[in-house]
């Protein structure tokens, strides 16, 4: 039986894959192997491409498109010469054209109080005796939504 054929394909059991040690410093490692060959590629390239894993002597890169595929596979062996440089022992470069996730950030929620918050925060400025205290509670009161006029 061959050595590939005895190891599964696709998901496995977690048990399967190790301790979550061993795979964290594995994600780690491979994090760490992504920036340092990607930081070598010109800058619009550098966007379009991730490392995804080393197997076998060949360095695994995903691409958001064709065209960025393409562009990576011209500098092969700027990156080979770089994983060399690193002590990576990689003869070949293969690239997968797949979207690229993309972090989008939540923009800020702003909430808005409403006129009763409002009218207790004065009331609670009026009733301290702190002047900090009724700074900061006359700062509140200011961020409240105008009322939108009744027809």
């Amino acid at each position: 039986m061959s050595r590939a054929a005895s190891r599964p394909r696709g998901p496995q059991a977690l048990g399967a894959c190790g301790s979550f040690a061993t795979l964290a410093g594995k994600a780690t490692a491979l994090d760490a192997l992504d920036r340092a060959l990607r930081q070598t590629l010109p800058m619009p390239l550098r966007d379009e491409v991730r490392f995804a894993n080393l197997r076998g002597g060949r360095l695994l890169f995903l691409a958001s498109t064709p065209a960025w595929a393409t562009r990576l596979r011209l500098l092969q062996a700027q990156i080979l010469a770089t994983a060399r440089s690193l002590d990576i022992r990689a003869e070949a470069l293969g690239v997968k054209v797949s979207p690229l996730p993309r972090i989008e950030l939540e923009p800020d929620r702003v909430r808005e109080l409403s006129p009763a918050a409002a009218t207790h925060l004065r009331a609670a400025a009026a009733a301290t005796a702190d002047p900090e205290w009724q700074e900061l509670f006359g700062k509140l009161a200011a961020l409240t939504k105008p009322s939108e006029p009744s027809r």
